[in-house]
């Protein structure tokens, strides 16, 4: 699969130490990693197809030692999609109130039928990609309900909703970010952990120290600003577990045989 790194925070930070811990599981992760401080002008999302302890790219961006409110990182280990830039995470798109958006995936898409639309507007071919558009197009359905914009519960709720529904059968740790909230979900056990200090959040696919790493709660919605939770969801009961046959049926799909 793939993995996730994330970071709320009050104030601006260094997480670059975290970073390149994250960045060197990379061995098992080979397939693209990708990078975006959410809150530095202009927020640009690098990412790169390949191993991310071979980029210079991502090199010279931790040696500059930005300090950041809010981030994403991804590992790619690649399960749909060939190896390209357009199929490697982080995911962006604008909604029609002009609020940005930014999706990573750790996980597969098994079975949603309510994703199938999507494989002909998404620019690569994952199943990621495909979760980011459906939000989009669930928060704009909200909107044009007349459902306040400026609400931010309603949005939550959007998002809970079309996460709890593709957490069915398939396995969604998310990180999602809104230009303002990051939104977090995990449905399978011993998949994504936090750790937490004044003001601050992070989160990680495996612990990234030998102290201080907490699971993190499963089969929920939570939202953060500023490193604190602002908003968890209701529980529900789309538990993921790993199904050696399900995979089999994936990789044999998608490689033709």
């Amino acid at each position: 699969m793939c993995e996730l790194f994330g970071v709320t925070a009050k104030n601006r930070i260094k997480v670059t130490g975290l970073l390149d811990t994250f960045f060197s599981h990379s061995a098992d992760h080979r397939n693209g990693w990708g990078l975006v401080y959410l809150d530095v002008p202009p927020a640009i999302i690098h990412k790169e197809p390949q191993r991310a302890t071979n980029s210079r790219t991502l090199r010279e961006l931790l040696e500059k030692d930005t300090e950041t409110a809010a981030c994403i990182a991804h590992i790619r280990k690649a399960t749909i999609g060939e190896e390209h830039s357009r199929n490697t995470h982080p995911f962006e798109g604008t909604d029609e109130s002009g609020r940005r958006w930014t999706l990573a995936h750790n996980g597969t898409v098994f079975d949603a039928d309510i994703l199938a639309p999507y494989q002909y507007k998404q620019k690569g071919e994952t199943d990621s990609e495909r979760i980011l558009l459906y939000i989009i197009d669930e928060v704009n359905k909200n909107t044009s309900e007349g459902n306040s914009e400026a609400s931010d519960i309603s949005r939550f709720k959007v998002v809970e909703e079309a996460v709890k529904k593709l957490a069915h059968g398939n396995k969604l740790n998310l990180l999602i970010h809104d230009g303002e909230y990051l939104y977090v979900h995990k449905n399978e056990a011993g998949t994504l952990f936090k750790k937490e200090g004044k003001d601050t959040t992070y989160f990680a696919t495996v612990p990234l120290e030998e102290e201080g790493w907490t699971e993190f709660p499963g089969n929920r919605l939570s939202v953060y600003k500023d490193g604190r939770s602002v908003y968890i969801g209701e529980e529900h009961e789309n538990t993921y577990v790993h199904n050696e046959e399900n995979m089999k049926l994936l990789y044999l799909a998608f490689s033709g045989l």
